[in-house]
Formats: C-alpha cells, sequence, structure tokens
C-alpha cells in the first residue's frame, strides 16, 4: 500500500520505482502469461460485476450532485453491459498478435554487419484520463500486454468505479504469476500527484493524456517526458454534391447522434451547395433530437436552425448540439477543415471516387474516411483491440493508438568480427 502522508513527489518516486522494477519483471515473462494475466482479469471483473456497478453508483451520485453534463455522465456510467463489454475488451487484448520481437526491418551490410530493429516495449507509460472508468481497463490491458508498466491516473469523479476495476485487474495479474506494481493506480486525487507525474522523467518513459482540451494543455505545458498527446475531436462529416441522399443523412445522423459524447462524434457537418437534399438532411438532424446551428444559408432552410457563430467551427461540443455550413465544393471543404479541424477524423460522403481520393489525401487528420460513420473512430473497431486514445499529433503513433503505438524499437547489430576503419 502506498502511504498517503508522502508528498506528491514522494509518492510518484516510490510508485515509479516499483514500475520500474515491474517492467524489468514483465520483459522477462512470456507473452502466454502476459496474455493469462489479462484473461484472468477478465474473469475477475466479471465476478466483481456487482461490486463495480455499486461503486459506480457511488461516484453517479456525487457527479449528478456536482452537476456533470449528461454527455459527461453518459460516459462515467457503468451497467452490467458495459462492464461486460469492458472484460470483453480486456479479453480482445489478451488475443491479439504480439507485436514484441517483431522484426521491422533487416539488412545486411557490404562490411558484412547485419542490422535488424526489433519492437520492444516502452517501459513504464503515466496515463491521466478523466470521466471514462473503463479506461483503467483498457489502458492496463494495453500496456501490460504490451510489455510496459503502467501509472494510472483517473479523474476524481470516477474514484469509486477506476478501484474497483483496478482490483479486479490486479486479481488476475498476481493470480498469473506477475507482479501487482505492473498496474498501479494513483491513490489521491490530490491535482499536485499529476505535476508530480508529469516531472518524474527518471521513472516514467512516456505520459498518454485522455481528457479535455484543458487536461491536455496543462500536461503538454508541464511534462518532462514525451507526450503522446489526443487533443479535441473536432470532426466534419462533408456531404459532397455527388452523395447519395438516402446514404448521407444515415451516415449524419449516426455520426452525430449514435454516442454524442464520444470522440468520434461528428461535430461539424459541411454541405456542398450542390447537393440538393440539404433541407432533408438538416430536418433529419433537427428530428433526431439535434440542436443545429447554421451559417445564413442553413438558416434559411428551417426556422428551427439558430445562428452558429465564429465559435461554433471551433467547438467540441460532446452533445446533442451540430455545426452546418454550405461550401462550395470539396476544395472549400478541406479548407474548412484545415482552419478549424484538430487532425482527428474526417469524412466525405460522396459517389464520386475522384473526388473521394482528393479530399482524402487533402485532408490532413489522423484518420479520413469515405463514405463512413465517424463513430468508427476507434481502435477495436479497426481490430486493434482496446485503445489508448486517438493520437492526432505527427510523432510516433497516430490515430488509435494500441498496442504497436505502445511500443518502440530498438537496434540489434550482429557481426563477425568487424573493426571500423
Amino acid at each position: 500500500m502506498n502511504d498517503l502522508t508522502q508528498t506528491p513527489e514522494m509518492l510518484i518516486a516510490t510508485m515509479g520505482a516499483r514500475a520500474r522494477r515491474a517492467a524489468a519483471a514483465l520483459s522477462q515473462a512470456s507473452d502466454a502469461q502476459k496474455a493469462d494475466a489479462l484473461i484472468r482479469g477478465a474473469q475477475a471483473l466479471r465476478g466483481q460485476s456487482a461490486a463495480i456497478i455499486a461503486a459506480n453508483a457511488r461516484d453517479m451520485e456525487s457527479a449528478t450532485d456536482n452537476g456533470l453534463s449528461p454527455a459527461m455522465l453518459d460516459r462515467l456510467r457503468l451497467d452490467a453491459a458495459r462492464v461486460e463489454a469492458t472484460a470483453a475488451g480486456v479479453e480482445q487484448v489478451a488475443r491479439l498478435p504480439n507485436p514484441l520481437g517483431e522484426v521491422i526491418s533487416r539488412q545486411v551490410r557490404p562490411n558484412g554487419l547485419e542490422l535488424t530493429r526489433v519492437r520492444v516495449p516502452l517501459g513504464v507509460i503515466g496515463i491521466i484520463y478523466e470521466s471514462r472508468p473503463n479506461v483503467t481497463a483498457d489502458a492496463a490491458a494495453l500496456c501490460l500486454r504490451a510489455g510496459n508498466a503502467v501509472i494510472l491516473r483517473g479523474g476524481s469523479e470516477a474514484r469509486e468505479s477506476n478501484r474497483a476495476i483496478h482490483a479486479a485487474l490486479v486479481q488476475g495479474i498476481v493470480e498469473a504469476g506477475l507482479p501487482a506494481d505492473a498496474v498501479q493506480l494513483i491513490p489521491t486525487t490530490d491535482r499536485a500527484a499529476v505535476g508530480a507525474l508529469l516531472k518524474a522523467a527518471e521513472h516514467i518513459d512516456m505520459i498518454v493524456p485522455r481528457g479535455g482540451k484543458s487536461l491536455v494543455a496543462r500536461v503538454q505545458e508541464e511534462a518532462r517526458v514525451p507526450v503522446l498527446a489526443h487533443l479535441d475531436g473536432i470532426n466534419h462529416s462533408y456531404v459532397d454534391g455527388a452523395a447519395d441522399p438516402a446514404m448521407a443523412e444515415k451516415l449524419v445522423v449516426n455520426a452525430k447522434m449514435r454516442r454524442t459524447g464520444i470522440c468520434g462524434a461528428t461535430e461539424t457537418v459541411l454541405i456542398d451547395r450542390a447537393y440538393g437534399a440539404a433541407p432533408a438532411l438538416v430536418k433529419a438532424l433537427l428530428e433526431a433530437g439535434c440542436a443545429v446551428r447554421g451559417d445564413e444559408a442553413v438558416q434559411a432552410m428551417d426556422a428551427r436552425v439558430a445562428a452558429a457563430s465564429e465559435e461554433d467551427w471551433d467547438t467540441e461540443y460532446l452533445e446533442a448540439i451540430v455545426s452546418a455550413r454550405i461550401v462550395d465544393g470539396v476544395d472549400d471543404a478541406i479548407a474548412h477543415i484545415a482552419a478549424h479541424g484538430s487532425h482527428h477524423t474526417d469524412c466525405i460522403i460522396t459517389d464520386d471516387a475522384a473526388v473521394a481520393e482528393h479530399f482524402l489525401n487533402a485532408v490532413d487528420s489522423a484518420i479520413v474516411m469515405w463514405n463512413a460513420s465517424t463513430q468508427f473512430a476507434d481502435g477495436g473497431e479497426f481490430g486493434l483491440g482496446a485503445e489508448i486514445g486517438i493520437s492526432t499529433g505527427r510523432l510516433h503513433a497516430r490515430g488509435p493508438v494500441a498496442l504497436e503505438g505502445l511500443t518502440t524499437y530498438k537496434w540489434m547489430v550482429r557481426g563477425t568480427g568487424q573493426a571500423r576503419p
């Protein structure tokens, strides 16, 4: 147990040293043993489902009393189906191909030296996240399977839920013969502990923030270790003039309304001026329960449309609100996305393959889509299992970050006595 009388710096140093030792033990463990730990952890999640849901109920009560938004409450809520989905996600990670030891490249130099790049664990990862308690399981599973130890710092609103999920996972880890310190949960909600984690370069190899803009901004400003950033999901669905109206309506409503509180939700709909069924599309959004904020052209289509401000084009709503604008073709849509997007996920809906390929190549986002809902922006949907998040940066990993994104590589050089002249 960690001594809560320690200063935040002492606490993180202690946890970090334990994590470093656990990472060394994981490097010697077999892939089968790590997979077994996750299978056992999933079984423990199911066995402790009632306790996890009871803990979540306490969090939900406190969050409701504290005025958490409906979208954030949805992220926080656990029920039997979500606990089962969390357990199934852990099992899925256990069954994924082992990334460690993969030979990325191999070459033999003219002097006979054999050079190989081999995938290896990062080491110790710190993950800071808000609201969603299932991230506790997802992050632990991915880090462990990729051979990393992890220190988790969940949001205070999910404190009881995170503790219950963590306890179940540790049970599985220990039953498989691996160190309990491979997955640690910071036991305090003191914000100073986050600051200490961000500066613990001796113990932490990478920080992953999952949360709102203020959290990510703080992490990027204060971190003294590399950061794998997940910024806003200001995602766009562009309806081209050559779009099929039935498909466009189905995809846009799904992209916005299936789950409004996830990072893959569409926040802005761009409509080609040449698209003839725009009023019906706007009506479909409104009748699905979505508030629409539009430019003058969109406002003219339905009296229920409110005026969009300049701020709306740069807003991640995470609720049943969407901004909508008429654009003059695909290049105008691309320009709008470049000016207002967050490099997360953007989609074109069209039957014109040439226009679609132009969009896919020109839009600089981690995920670009053609004729598919942006709600597919998810590691599980990509066949990667659970994900740490969607990286919107350009270095190390981009898009859904799963097992491969939690590894690095080293060079192995094999010689036969070569000395450099």
